[in-house]
């Protein structure tokens, strides 16, 4: 049966419109003529990507492109290409790839998508213009009638993936799957071990045996016409499709008239769907697919011992069919190099959320790579603009709180401000002062990319991408939203990394030690002995732009600091085995710096006074690589950086307080008499 599967290619265009442009599919398709499109190299496919092969006899069919390919697609298609591929020609399973999908980088991995129980593969449709500029995406796509049993769709698709691997062996591979395609997914990476294969599985169905739709297989064999309107609706309820539908909506912040359309054509096309659905699906077509989901739930769990892949469970908190949340913890502990992500108000149909960004999903889990190994700096998507709102708003309350001044040095060495000074073009590396709790980070990296659209790659804590063992620091999950962002764990290799595709740097010398500051510590400096980043600044001829940050004496007063908690023995053995957990960076330094208890300070509020922030002048390193090279040249100019950062920070200290705005109650007064997105003045400078 499957001596078909490397010619059974569907691969069509699925635009909004698309199932009006093709109907009926199959006399179509046969019109056209015949493509082996998986004997094709992919990057001769790739060129060719309006060229798509079709239909099971793997002909070729040209479609439009999509005149909306930067608008995000919605539930809407996902309704009107779920309706169309539910109609489709029969046939044995092949693949499809979107036209939205046409990948932009020349390495793209291969995404295989595997679907779930309704085997329709187009559960990334809110994905694929995204997906597609990072990935080469094939969906695998079940007609509905097809009756290909379980091992012999596993074997399909490791055929599939074995000769992809001949192909481009240095590629890896990844299965991004969803329910039945987790189990899927399991299978065949069980098959695989030999081959670099990368999973991506949304509440797979290995937990099927406690599934609320077990108790589905006898009804429907004692009453088989139940099926036809009852089951497709209670399936649809269950996913709380129609709840996301309206929530994906509203959260685009489109005038209400719009949006008011907007749900009637997505409920509109939700019912065609569903009628469609109900009108195709047969008792005897539901009854195989939950018998296939039952087997292959046992088949995935009897061989995950040999599945040793690296592997992404997404598990939903309000996922009414399985049990994902339960399942995901078991498979963390049964999987060898498995990741878990819990999103707690997220349905089973996960990938059909508008709220989720698979690209951002990976960049904050370091799950995207197109090499053996996760290159920081190479492999880095920076986050959308709705992915960006999402972090924006959530640390905006500090922002709205403290009406920060940003202020920088021009080439004439005069203050503006805003970040005139600032370079637009990189390398670029930002040295500055940590406040406690480094509360300066999110109004700072925000602030770049809205004025001056500047993504600040900063340099973090080890302990925020990895833990020496568990324990009571924060789960890494905590900090995805960083990696988001651009974080990187502060090492030599990524400072290279980074300084070689011109980025934009964001360096604390002072790190953990200043962030965790003891009483009376504010704003020193804390920072090794010797030059750290000098030298590798000038051998790209980076700018280094010397920068202080105040404020944290104006929000909060430090009550108890580590060596007043240390006093207490049982908190000082609990702050002990909390710094075990986490990579000491300083332990080949000397001095202060090396001092890097992690513990929690005890803070006390304050009616919120001002964040400020001053960037001295640019220092140029271009020409200077040799002159560098000397350990007392860089010396001296580390020496300098440090005298300018402090220089900052003295100067902000004493201009702040000829600030007329700088208690919170002078700048509510103000907005309210200029509205609130005025600039709130500040001192002359």
């Amino acid at each position: 049966m499957y001596s078909t599967w490397s010619s059974a290619v569907l691969a069509v265009g699925l635009t909004p419109s698309f199932h009006r442009h093709i109907s009926p599919a199959g006399e179509k398709l046969r019109q056209l003529c015949k493509s082996s499109y998986f004997s094709e190299s992919s990057t001769k496919r790739r060129r060719s990507v309006a060229l798509l092969a079709s239909s099971s006899s793997g002909r070729i069919l040209k479609i439009g492109e999509n005149s909306e390919a930067d608008k995000r697609l919605s539930l809407k298609d996902y309704f009107e290409q779920s309706e169309y591929l539910f109609r489709s020609d029969g046939g044995p399973p092949r693949w499809f790839s979107p036209l939205e999908c046409a990948s932009q980088l020349d390495d793209s991995p291969l995404l295989l998508s595997l679907p779930a129980i309704d085997g329709l593969g187009s559960m990334l449709t809110l994905h694929f213009q995204s997906l597609g500029k990072i990935f080469d995406i094939w969906c695998l796509h079940i007609p509905i009638d097809d009756r290909t049993p379980f091992p012999e769709l596993v074997k399909g698709v490791v055929e599939t993936i074995r000769s992809e691997h001949c192909h481009s062996p240095k590629r890896p591979i990844y299965l991004v799957a969803e329910s039945f395609g987790g189990c899927l997914a399991l299978a065949v990476a069980s098959c695989c071990p030999d081959i670099d294969l990368l999973l991506v599985l949304a509440n797979p169905a290995t937990s099927f045996s406690k599934s609320q739709l077990q108790p589905l297989i006898p009804l429907l064999e004692i009453m088989p016409d139940i099926s036809r309107f009852s089951v497709p609706y209670m399936l649809s309820f269950l996913a709380d499709i129609p709840s996301k539908m309206v929530m994906g909506t509203l959260e685009e912040r489109l005038p209400v008239q719009q949006t008011i359309g907007d749900i009637t054509d997505a409920s509109i096309a939700l019912s065609s769907y569903l009628s469609v659905m109900a009108d195709v699906l047969s008792t005897e077509s539901l009854l195989w697919k939950l018998k296939m989901v039952k087997s292959a739930s046992a088949y995935a769990n009897s061989r995950l011992h040999a599945v040793k892949s690296e592997t992404l469970v997404l598990s939903s908190g309000r996922d009414l069919l399985l049990p994902s949340v339960e399942e995901g913890e078991r498979l963390q502990k049964v999987l060898p190099k498995c990741k878990v992500r819990t999103f707690n108000d997220s349905g089973h149909a996960f990938f059909l959320e508008r709220t989720h960004d698979l690209v951002s999903i990976l960049m904050g889990t370091s799950f995207y790579r197109r090499g053996a190994y996760h290159n920081y700096a190479s492999d880095y998507i920076p986050p959308s603009p709705s992915e960006f709102r999402k972090i924006y708003e959530s640390t905006s309350w500090l922002e709205n709180a403290t009406s920060p001044v940003v202020m920088s040095t021009i080439e004439s060495g005069k203050i503006v401000r805003g970040l005139a000074g600032i370079p637009k073009e990189g390398p670029v590396l930002y040295v500055g002062n940590h406040m406690m709790l480094g509360l300066e980070l999110a109004p700072l990296v925000t602030r770049f990319m809205v004025e001056r659209d500047i993504l600040l790659r900063g340099m973090a804590h080890p302990l925020m991408f990895t833990k020496l063992k568990e324990g009571n620091l924060p789960d890494v999950s905590s900090f995805d939203y960083v990696r988001v962002m651009g974080a990187v764990p502060v090492s030599a290799t990524n400072f290279y990394r980074l300084f070689s595709v011109n980025s934009h740097i964001l360096l604390y010398p002072g790190g953990v030690r200043e962030a965790l500051h003891r009483k009376g510590e504010e704003y020193k400096l804390f920072w090794p002995e010797q030059s750290e980043f000098i030298r590798m600044a000038a051998r790209f001829g980076a700018k280094i732009i010397p920068f202080g940050a105040v404020g944290e004496d104006d929000i909060f007063q430090l009550l108890l600091d580590y060596n007043d908690q240390a006093k207490i023995p049982f908190l000082k053995s609990f702050y002990e085995e909390l710094s075990k957990e986490a990579v000491n960076l300083r332990s080949d330094s000397t001095g202060e710096v090396t001092n890097q208890e992690q513990h929690m300070p005890v803070l006390l509020p304050k009616l919120p006074g001002r964040f400020y922030y001053l960037f001295g002048k640019p220092i140029g390193t271009a020409g200077r690589k040799q002159e560098l090279k000397s350990k007392e040249k860089s010396h001296e100019l580390y020496l300098e950086v440090q005298t300018e950062v402090e220089r900052c920070l003295g100067y902000l200290k004493e201009k702040r307080k000829y600030d007329p705005y700088r208690n919170i109650v002078q700048r509510l007064a103000f907005q309210a008499r200029h509205g609130l997105e005025s600039e709130i003045p500040t001192f002359e400078h």
